[in-house]
């Protein structure tokens, strides 16, 4: 147990739903629930784990919904000093036995989630339920004793694994420990960047729907009550129907997490048959870029909603973009916003030497909440986490006004006759087109050159893009090996369980050039 005048965290969360009393913190359908009632909700969940032989460092598996209750339980478990790795939706059976080989002690599931595939995946481990599950104790149901409950984390413990797609195919955990999140932005406003306090101010209704595994919308949603917001529960619609523009109508959303596909999706929306979303003040897109003309876009169709964040598992939020700065200089549409004092960043040449403003290179950056490591991958972790700092493996620069611009991904390359030629230019350079909504450049065998550009293209709504003029756009911008050896026109790009456009599956059927 931590001591001293800082009880460590969760301890400002904590805080914050004690000092709410009954304002309402959570709703769910015509379910509203109130800080107290999450206090105590958190209060029972860790007296049961801590029944259930739950304490610091013990690995704690988190298969939840999105409820209050989901919510409660991580909090809960970052009480107790559980090591909490959530698990994301849409895994594969060979990819949760994988990750519940993670030296885990028990796996928390609610009756969503305790399916057979992952009784199945779990087999050996004990079931802990958040509400009633067959074979597992009920946490919710726990009595509380007159003390409030106090956070035994020990600083180096981790405190989360937050698990992303991995090289091999199965989830890649990042690690934070106890004193990161200690130093993290999101549940103290004395700390919030002013980009951050720009759009705490329109938090009060948080539109919560995925999964709580996700980092940014489990941060976003501890920002939420910091801000003195409601965080409102969204469930996918049964229909069929497209979960923008619909989710932020019914339950009069003010603020969601969206990513650029879906971004894509509610603009082609809007124009085609709009519908009121008066409510809605702020849109932060996450995941991956977005251009410039896309952006502009979303603008003139939305209006002044969008913020557009840059940020990494690895390191939390680097950076993010305001309506107010988009407006003040619409030059800043390319780029993702002023890194905040907090966070340091250098732009590397490729021997790794700082270089100027202006120029372009690697992204190296430092934050206060950084990860440490990755588990069980001594060698990914000492590639990435060099001397403090987080190698990004994104390429970028820094203008002169300290807006950062990203260029790419270091590692996201086509070899053509050895010459490598970077995805996110091509990508960049076919977005620009009028025809074209999105872009994605992905590396084809080619027996010839070794690899080649093939290109996959969503069309913009109601356009017939050419796909010769297409090359010719790139060929005059980037020259010949960028060229686009061939451009699959697709209706949308297929996106992993965190909402990433996913270039494996882009890549399935690709086929082997001859020539």
């Amino acid at each position: 147990m931590t001591t001293g005048a800082d009880p460590g965290y969760p301890q400002a969360v904590l805080d914050l739903l004690g000092s709410g009393r009954d304002r309402p913190v959570f709703e769910h359908g015509a379910r509203v629930v109130g800080a107290d009632e999450l206090s105590e909700l958190i209060a029972r969940i860790a007296t049961g784990l801590r029944a259930a032989g739950i304490g610091p460092g013990a690995g704690l598996a988190v298969v939840l919904g999105v409820s209050p209750e989901a919510f409660a339980a991580i909090v809960a478990a970052q009480v107790v000093g559980a090591r909490v790795a959530g698990v994301r939706p849409g895994l594969t059976p060979d990819q949760l036995r994988h990750l519940l080989g993670h030296r885990i002690t028990a796996v928390l599931v609610d009756p969503s989630t305790a399916t057979p595939q992952l009784r199945s995946a779990a087999a050996g481990l004990p079931l802990l339920g958040i509400g009633p599950v067959d074979g597992a104790p009920d946490l919710t149901a726990a009595r509380v004793g007159e003390l409030p409950p106090v956070p035994a984390g020990r600083p180096d413990d981790v405190a989360r694994v937050i698990y992303t797609s991995g090289s091999t195919g199965n989830p890649k955990g990042c690690l934070q420990t106890y004193a990161a999140l200690g130093a993290a932005w999101a549940a103290y406003p004395d700390r919030w960047p002013p980009a951050v306090r720009d759009l705490a101010a329109n938090l009060d209704r948080y539109l919560v729907f995925g999964s709580l595994s996700s980092q940014v919308m489990l941060e976003y949603g501890i920002l939420t009550l910091a801000a003195g917001g409601t965080m409102v529960v969204a469930e996918p619609p049964r229909d069929g129907a497209p979960f923008f523009p619909g989710a932020l109508v019914r339950h009069r959303a003010t603020a969601s997490v969206i990513t650029v596909p879906r971004l894509a999706k509610l603009v082609a929306a809007q124009r085609a048959a709009p519908v009121d979303l008066g409510a809605l003040r702020a849109l932060l897109v996450s995941g991956s870029p977005l251009h410039p003309a896309r952006l502009a876009e979303a603008l003139a169709v939305l209006g002044p909603v969008v913020y557009h964040g840059y940020g990494q598992t690895e390191t939390g939020m680097i950076s993010m973009l305001t309506p107010a700065e988009m407006a003040a200089a619409p030059a800043r549409l390319g780029s993702v916003g002023r890194p905040p004092a907090q966070v340091e960043v250098q732009v590397r040449d490729a021997d790794g030497r700082p270089v100027p403003a202006g120029v372009e290179g690697e992204l190296f950056v430092r934050t206060p909440a950084q990860a440490s490591g990755y588990w069980a991958d001594p060698t990914e972790t000492a590639e990435v986490f060099t001397d403090g700092w987080v190698r990004t493996r994104d390429l970028g620069r820094l203008d002169a006004d300290g807006y950062l611009h990203l260029l790419g991904r270091a590692r996201d390359v086509v070899i053509v006759n050895a010459d490598l030629q970077y995805a996110g230019p091509i990508e960049r350079v076919l977005a620009s087109s009028d025809d074209v909504a999105e872009a994605y450049v992905v590396a084809a065998p080619d027996e010839e050159t070794g690899e080649a550009v093939h290109a996959f293209v969503v069309p913009a709504p109601g356009r017939q893009p050419d796909p010769e003029v297409l090359r010719k756009l790139v060929r005059e911008r980037l020259g010949g090996s960028g060229t686009p050896r061939e451009i699959t026109f697709i209706a949308e790009v297929p996106v992993s369980a965190a909402g990433k456009p996913d270039k494996r599956r882009l890549c399935a059927d690709l086929p082997t050039y001859a020539n």
